[in-house]
């Protein structure tokens, strides 16, 4: 008998096939906000048109713009963003960008509830264990238009590099999720291939993990296995022609379902664990540690869980054949890293990467029991 809980994030609405800035615009009348801070891309604001048509369409409704987010989302740049929103004295941030800086916005929004105004001071928001510490609720807070396919605006979580330990850490609260995403093709024809490719591995990843944990349900499973089916066709194609906004659509509406496991309360394995790591300690990109990992931990997991393993070969198109092999060679043939070696870490680090992927939320709820850092080091060498 099932048994398990679903909890429906604080996300209102998505809104997908729209230009972004007339839905931008449309979300401020909704929600009544009339000062929007911008968190965007870097390069997207400076090398291309898409924000300043944001910053039009927005007119005296815009207050400022923060650029300057690094990957992984250091704590630095968490509190510079959150300085300049309130000194803009913001009523809702917008995000342009890929994860790091949806993850920011989220942060953001924490450190303006609380009084967060120093590099330290996360101390008193970020979860111990998974457990977020008693903290006001956001105020201000976010609609989301991604350009990379990770799905991070559709949870609650945000992961903050601590740059001093070298840990990603990790904030949450339920209202730490957009109060809308906004899902614009078109936007994200200006993302690098290897980001918007790798980062559709770790969507990829988060229907693989779901639908391959001990505390799977059938309603994260019918969102994992239509959003993996979706990718795994629409991938190849934004491959073969970036241009085509249909298949960067369908990539995206994958995304969306991808996050349905994670959502709905099914814990990730160990290609999550592993990455938080690889990410945090080796600054290896989001994605590329899906596209390392997640073939290797499915081989390590398969004695404990080869049926539900079944289904995503199903779900990828290739009924009854191994689902690391499918995942190795889907992976492969999109021109992404496929070993630890591809990204530079060699055996001499697997030690480390072991003994802190014990600490991650992820490790204790693989599929097949993790007990110690010594099964990690054995998914490394399969990985190397």
């Amino acid at each position: 008998m099932h048994r398990g809980r679903v909890v429906f994030g604080a996300m209102d609405e998505v809104i997908f096939g729209r230009p972004a800035a007339e839905a931008v615009v449309a979300q401020m009348d909704r929600l009544g906000t009339s000062r929007a801070f911008l968190m965007v891309s870097g390069s997207l604001n400076r090398q291309t048109g898409e924000i300043e048509k944001i910053r039009k369409a927005l007119g005296s409704r815009y207050v400022a713009t923060f650029d300057a987010m690094p990957p992984h989302t250091p704590r630095e740049a968490v509190v510079a963003a959150a300085e300049q929103a309130r000194a803009a004295n913001a009523d809702l941030i917008v995000t342009v960008g890929g994860g790091s800086i949806t993850d920011g916005a989220k942060a953001v929004q924490l450190c303006l509830a609380n009084n967060v105004r120093a590099v330290e001071d996360i101390d008193k928001i970020k979860a111990n264990k998974g457990v977020a510490p008693p903290m006001n609720a956001p105020k201000v807070r976010q609609v989301s238009v991604p350009t990379t396919i990770a799905g991070g605006e559709f949870s609650a979580i945000a992961g903050v590099t601590n740059q001093r330990t070298k840990v990603k850490e990790m904030l949450r609260h339920e209202l730490a999720m957009p109060r809308a995403a906004i899902l614009d093709p078109a936007v994200t024809v200006h993302t690098p291939e290897w980001l918007w490719l790798s980062t559709g591995i770790r969507a990829v990843d988060h229907c693989v993990e779901g639908l391959c944990s001990r505390e799977a349900h059938p309603y994260a499973d019918a969102q994992a296995l239509k959003g993996l089916s979706m990718l795994a066709q629409a991938l190849p194609r934004v491959k073969a022609d970036a241009g085509d906004l249909d298949a960067r659509m369908e990539c995206q509406i994958g995304t969306w379902l991808s996050m349905g496991p994670l959502s709905a309360g099914v814990p990730m394995g160990a290609s999550h664990g592993i990455g938080y790591v690889l990410g945090a300690v080796y600054d290896v990109p989001h994605g590329f540690t899906s596209c390392v990992m997640l073939p290797s931990v499915m081989r390590w997991n398969r004695s404990e869980n080869a049926e539900r393993q079944a289904l995503v070969s199903a779900a990828m198109g290739q009924p009854g054949k191994d689902a690391a092999d499918v995942l190795d060679n889907f992976i492969r043939g999109l021109g992404m890293p496929r070993s630890l070696q591809d990204v530079r870490i060699g055996p001499e680090h697997f030690d480390r990467i072991a003994e802190q992927a014990m600490g991650t939320p992820w490790i204790p709820r693989n599929p097949r029991k993790i007990v110690s850092p010594a099964q990690v080091r054995e998914i490394l060498l399969l990985a190397a």
